[in-house]
């Protein structure tokens, strides 16, 4: 990995003698969550999540990271007895585009940040070296390292939350790309005179299939008429519909609710079936909040891949939900970490 550091440096000899520890941070639209690992990636320690708060601005979230990977760092000297030199840095994954090597966040449509110097405020904050690469490349290596595509050499990570991010590992090594923006599935287009995005284009994969564009769809289908359950579980304000309502609604076997997880299967299906034709990946690994759908969702969306997609490239190809369940980006942004500095 080509990433710069911030406060100082690990070389490869820093596991030698007693277990090293690295920390990690996803920061997201929504949540930050944050934790700790052996360096090793065998045992996980403090995973904690809290909401990002983006309302408070870059240097709030900021000071919100720094005060959690302290207590990461003293809930991780509990349980293990390690000093404070045990740990060797910290891994970040952000929503970008970044610039890896500046460590700056270029821009982030749904926090609103532009040329923020996250790798370095955060590292100076806790008096760590510290890496930073793109969120959904830290969850796609995660779940290679240790999740659910541990072992292939070519993968395609997908990440829905409060945005659509990807991430790409061709040939076993992590895909940036020219300049860090490879892996931006989300802002594939899929209707060219679709719905808006936040990014400020139109008809992008993230403004049909990210959560709170799910929780739209089914809000405006609500509007006009069309009679669910989902209105009495959130006690009639629709404000609160959120993806995790729909796909409890479908498992209450909901017919409005069914239809906006079919719907949105088939928005996934199409960007997915795009990228197998083009990088004929052995593994597509879903990760965030979209697998609490099950097979309610998955099931339809292969059925897309399959209808869409060559039929070589379908039949190598497996599409599983992320293993590491809420961690992968975590695990990833320690595994980026471990990397840079050669010690995984």
């Amino acid at each position: 990995m080509s990433t710069g550091s911030a406060a100082g440096g690990a070389g490869r000899g820093a596991t030698d003698g007693a277990r090293k520890y690295i920390l990690g941070v996803d920061l997201g639209g929504t949540n930050i969550v944050v934790g700790a690992m052996s360096a090793d990636g065998a045992e996980q320690y403090a995973m904690h999540s809290t909401p990002t708060r983006a309302e408070l601005g870059a240097d709030g979230v900021v000071a919100r990271i720094v005060d959690m990977l302290e207590k990461s760092i003293a809930e991780t000297q509990a349980k293990t007895g390690a000093t404070r030199s045990d740990f060797l840095g910290v891994g970040i994954g952000s929503p970008g585009p970044l610039d890896r090597e500046k460590g700056l966040v270029i821009v982030t449509p749904n926090l609103g940040w532009r040329d923020f110097p996250l790798r370095d405020r955060v590292g100076n904050g806790v008096k760590l070296p510290a890496t930073l690469d793109n969120d959904a490349n830290c969850a796609t290596l995660g779940e290679w390292w240790i999740g659910a595509a541990k072992g292939a050499q070519h993968v395609v990570g997908i990440t829905i939350g409060t945005g659509i991010g990807g991430g790409l590992i061709l040939n076993g090594r992590l895909y940036h790309g020219a300049n860090d923006v490879a892996g931006e599935v989300g802002h594939a287009t899929i209707d060219s005179t679709g719905r808006r995005c936040g990014c400020g284009n139109y008809g992008c994969l993230e403004a049909y299939a990210s959560g709170p564009a799910i929780a739209e769809r089914a809000r405006e289908a609500l509007a006009g008429g069309e009679p669910s359950k989902m209105p009495q579980m959130v006690g009639g304000d629709l404000s609160r519909i959120t993806a995790a309502t729909v796909y409890a609604a479908a498992k209450e076997d909901d017919e409005l609710a069914n239809h906006v997880v079919r719907e949105t299967a088939r928005f996934l299906g199409t960007g997915i079936a795009n990228l197998l034709n083009i990088f004929n990946p052995e593994v597509v690994v879903l990760a965030g909040g979209v697998t609490q759908a099950g097979d309610q969702l998955f099931e339809p969306l292969r059925a897309e891949v399959r209808r869409r997609a060559f039929k070589p490239a379908v039949d190598i190809c497996r599409i599983v939900p992320g293993a590491l369940h809420g961690n992968a980006g975590v695990v990833g942004a320690i595994a980026t970490f471990a990397q840079h500095h050669g010690i995984a």
